[in-house]
């Protein structure tokens, strides 16, 4: 689209503006110190903390803003924040990138560290299955853009915090919703909060099913979920957090531009030399239980301790294409850490963090031929067994009431054990990866009580997973290394002293080496490769302003608007593929901008309209940039009827519609994919509806 480019001056021309604006009226204005900001604080750096003085980029999806949207997944939620890309190949198949690229990612959540309340929901293998969890089940998100390994171990992508407790949350209630809509979808959710003494009881269930827009794409999901809180003294709790997840849908594979031209909703079609997802009956079957129990205490006034204990087990089935696989995979962990703040006589308070994380992962892969959905004779069987342990480390200090200073480093350790057992001599293999140092330096600086600049250095470092040194291939790939890289970073944050605007802006580069690539064989099966470096810098912001603030009397009682841009400059460096030289491309599977706008109307009390524009410019679909998705806009909105009263039942009545300007895109492009099969796509326009009701 040739004028993105100078909607992308004019935003940040108006986003300068704005800041100069608010700047100048904070420089010639006293804030009234009984008007005191009602200011987001976030959990991120393992105590609370108010976001305008976090010295990194972070965004924070609250329970509100994921009410806000339909309810189905993650995916519009988190697809709204600035350099997010959460994406759906099919129902219940997810991908998702924090400031890079999917190359690594062809199926599920790769090189991002997911944490589900203290306890890591990434295994030791670096793969984590998000797509098996109920976005109704989570209380809020906070996502770190960039890496930021000092606390959380690996990643050169970023990390995602999710949080299932309701902290504000002190009575007894429970719900049940329902949602009915196009392409078969439908949804129900049952929770429950009990609340007795000093415990509290959630439960939650929920079942999702949906036929899918393509072919072959059908999906359902089982969900419970039980989380208990004990505040056995005033200053110790114990928390417990079980889930299970058992989720089954069909795969309907890539499409080619010229399939994906004559008709989107048709799954890849057989040839007579290889079949189709049809016939082979392609599907994954995922059931999954994950616990955890996690102990709080402040043994003194200015002394902290958490331990946590988790593990999960998980039974994966993939009848694919090429071969019928079945893994076994158990994780065990523990993570603890401690916390001890102090005062000094000369204005500075600080805060000393120290812990470790430990975690293994054992994981039994076997593929087999795939007689049409049927298992046949074993192909190959290995025994991976990953391990990761690792030390971190963060002291923190408010020197006056103006300036916050971190530093912050993890020491990690790395190991796989390869144990192949096929129908011939057991053979033996290790492969230990050599301790890494993750620092992280930063400063944030309260210029105004609602106006803070920011600055960081951090370093990346991401092992391989599991699925990419044993890919779809069956082989063992023991060469391949980690990526690192360092983050420069800065940023500012701005707020008016009524809590009706919020501006945060992030300004980066980061330089990645030894990145992991995807490549396709002929027969459709996968391998990876370490493919030179990348150059990423980027600009990011996110705003929101209340035009009539909520509570306001009158028809319209509350009138927000939101944005979010991301600006990607992403390139290869010294990437050579045999006689090809991509150095220079872009990266691919990164949109070059994105716009996302949204609008929060509230009429009359009771009346609710949430409306989102996204705007995602084309995405090159291979490392050579012979070929791109088109860009796309999207609109969906949102509209109820609320009912609340204290201690009284309350109605929510919601209608909604997706993709209003029934446009044909890609929403999970198979990137770099042989035979040019690159699109999946997304359904057109399309409804739902249903209602909610809270005793």
């Amino acid at each position: 689209m040739n004028t993105f480019p100078e909607y992308s001056r004019s935003l940040l021309t108006c986003a300068l503006t704005l800041l100069f604006y608010f700047n100048s009226a904070f420089a010639q204005s006293k804030i009234d110190s009984v008007q005191k900001m009602n200011e987001v604080v976030i959990r991120a750096y393992l105590s609370d903390q108010p976001i305008l003085k976090i010295p990194a980029s972070v965004s924070y999806i609250g329970s509100k803003a994921l009410n806000d949207q339909p309810g189905i997944s993650m995916l519009p939620a988190l697809n709204s924040l600035p350099g997010i890309r959460m994406e759906e190949r099919s129902p219940g198949s997810y991908r998702l990138s924090i400031r890079g690229s999917l190359l690594r990612s062809p199926f599920g959540v790769r090189n991002v560290k997911v944490y589900i309340d203290d306890f890591p929901l990434t295994d030791a293998g670096g793969n984590t299955y998000l797509n098996s969890l109920d976005v109704g089940s989570i209380n809020n998100i906070e996502v770190l853009r960039g890496p930021d390994g000092s606390l959380f171990g690996a990643n050169s992508g970023g990390v995602v915090l999710l949080n299932p407790f309701d902290k504000r949350s002190d009575s007894s209630w429970a719900s049940a919703n329902i949602t009915s809509g196009s392409y078969g979808l439908f949804q129900e959710k049952i929770a429950v909060q009990k609340k007795w003494n000093n415990n509290y009881l959630n439960i939650n269930h929920s079942y999702q099913t949906s036929q899918g827009y393509r072919e072959h794409s059908s999906m359902q999901r089982h969900y419970g979920q039980v989380g208990y809180r004990w505040n056995y003294s005033k200053i110790s709790q114990v928390r417990f957090l079980a889930l299970y997840s058992d989720l089954d849908y069909q795969t309907p594979g890539g499409l080619t531009p010229a399939q994906y031209a004559a008709n989107p909703k048709l799954a890849r079609p057989s040839t007579p030399a290889v079949a189709g997802p049809v016939a082979q009956k392609a599907r994954i079957d995922n059931k999954t239980f994950f616990g955890g129990v996690a102990h709080e205490t402040n043994l003194f006034r200015n002394f902290r301790h958490v331990l946590a204990l988790y593990g999960s087990h998980t039974n994966f089935l993939n009848p694919f294409i090429t071969n019928y696989e079945v893994r076994d995979e158990g994780t065990l962990g523990l993570r603890t850490y401690f916390e001890l703040s102090g005062n000094s006589n000369s204005n500075i308070s600080w805060k000393w963090n120290a812990g470790l994380e430990l975690q293994g992962t054992s994981a039994d892969i076997a593929n087999y031929d795939n007689n049409r959905g049927t298992r046949g004779d074993l192909q190959a069987q290995d025994d991976i067994n990953s391990r990761q342990f690792f030390y971190f480390t963060r002291f923190s200090a408010n020197i006056g009431e103006r300036l916050t200073a971190e530093v912050a480093a993890s020491f990690n350790y790395y190991k796989y054990e390869f144990d192949k057992n096929i129908q011939t001599p057991t053979s033996n293999a290790v492969r230990k990866f050599d301790p890494q140092l993750m620092p992280r330096f930063a400063l944030a600086y309260q210029i105004t009580d609602g106006f803070a600049l920011r600055t960081s250095v951090s370093r990346g470092y991401s092992t391989p997973t599991i699925a990419e040194v044993r890919a779809s291939d069956n082989k063992i790939n023991t060469t391949l290394e980690s990526e690192t890289g360092w983050n420069y970073e800065g940023g500012i944050r701005l707020r008016d002293r009524t809590d009706r605007f919020w501006l945060d802006a992030s300004l980066f580069n980061y330089r990645l080496e030894s990145a992991i690539v995807r490549r396709v064989n002929a027969d459709d099966t996968e391998f990876y490769l370490n493919a030179g470096g990348t150059k990423q810098s980027g600009f990011e912001t996110q705003a929101s302003y209340w035009l009539i603030r909520p509570g306001t009397k009158g028809l319209i009682s509350g009138l927000q608007l939101q944005n979010s841009y991301t600006l990607s400059k992403y390139y290869f460096r010294n990437y050579l593929n045999g006689t090809a030289n991509y150095s220079g491309n872009r990266l691919t599977g990164v949109p070059r901008g994105v716009v996302v706008t949204g609008v929060d109307l509230r009429i009359d009390k009771h009346f609710y309209l949430f409306g989102q524009h996204n705007y995602t410019s084309k995405i090159p679909l291979n490392d050579a940039n012979s070929l791109y998705a088109g860009d796309y806009h999207l609109v969906h909105f949102k509209a109820g009827w609320r009912k609340t009263a204290s201690k009284k039942p309350s109605l929510d009545v919601f209608v909604g519609v997706d993709n209003l300007l029934d446009k044909k895109y890609s929403l999970g492009n198979d990137l770099n994919a042989f035979g040019n099969r690159y699109f999946n796509a997304a359904p057109l326009r399309n409804f739902f509806g249903g209602m909610k009701l809270t005793l």
